[in-house]
């Protein structure tokens, strides 16, 4: 047992501890207890079903141009036992809604290049959903002109930070100058490499790919309180301006 000040948090996985490690806050925890017991069971689940899901906005004139991909992951924690739930309204229903946007978008302003989106499952658990359908892609990987990745879309108070900015520097430095032209967030945040979410095993792959988050006070992740009445969406629409401004004049 760990004593901690940090806020709680809980998070699923595709492996299995044999020692449970218990976290209490620090003051819930009475210093005249001397001894507690308890009584533990552990499962590992192994029949979980999901599945990912993809729509498509053909172009007007795709001669010569390669589709734009967007993505974020579906998938958060859900229920904690029967008593617990923890929604996921910015990790990630934010991203989820910014592709439905984005899809709304295209509709009614049809691209000339082919449109991608693609929702995954599994992302909590270790990038399980991303990771299938890049080995087992219906799609061309190398058609890909640049893949988006969306995740944490409900706060950008303070800007954003673009996961591989740091590696495609060409196209960060288009990213920022979208940004800074059209007035849009306060300050666009390089950052290299990682695995993180669902952009990575297109990276590993070669795709060109940013992943995007907000940056802002909304400190709720993995848990309880991370729910609709609580996320702020701080400059969402301009979050989305900026990704589809970079998608359709920074490739």
């Amino acid at each position: 047992m760990s004593l901690t000040e940090k806020p709680l948090t809980w998070s699923v996985s595709n492996s299995f501890l044999q020692i449970p490690i218990l976290s209490v806050r620090k003051e819930a925890y009475k210093k005249k207890i001397k001894r507690v017991t308890l009584n533990i069971d552990q499962e590992y689940l192994t029949n979980h079903r999901t599945a990912n899901l993809m729509a498509t906005i053909p172009g007007t004139d795709t001669a010569g141009k390669k589709m734009r991909v967007y993505t974020a992951h579906l998938d958060h924690l859900g229920r904690m036992g029967s008593e617990v739930y923890i929604a996921g309204a910015n990790d990630n229903a934010s991203g989820s809604a910014m592709l439905l946007d984005i899809y709304k978008y295209y509709l009614q302003n049809p691209p000339e290049f082919e449109v991608r989106f693609i929702w995954f499952s599994g992302e909590e658990a270790g990038l399980v959903g991303s990771q299938y359908f890049v080995d087992n892609s219906p799609i061309d990987l190398s058609k890909i002109g640049f893949l988006m990745n969306l995740d944490l879309m409900g706060d950008a108070g303070k800007g954003v930070t673009a996961v591989n900015g740091k590696v495609l520097e060409e196209h960060f430095a288009k990213l920022s100058s979208i940004n800074m032209e059209m007035g849009l967030v306060e300050q666009v945040k390089a950052r290299g490499p990682a695995a993180n979410s669902d952009h990575h095993p297109f990276h590993e792959k070669g795709v060109p790919c940013f992943f995007i988050y907000t940056m802002g006070d909304y400190n709720h992740y993995h848990d309880i309180n991370d729910v609709p009445e609580n996320l702020p969406l701080t400059n969402y629409s301009e979050v989305f301006k900026l990704i589809v401004g970079f998608m359709e004049i920074g490739i």
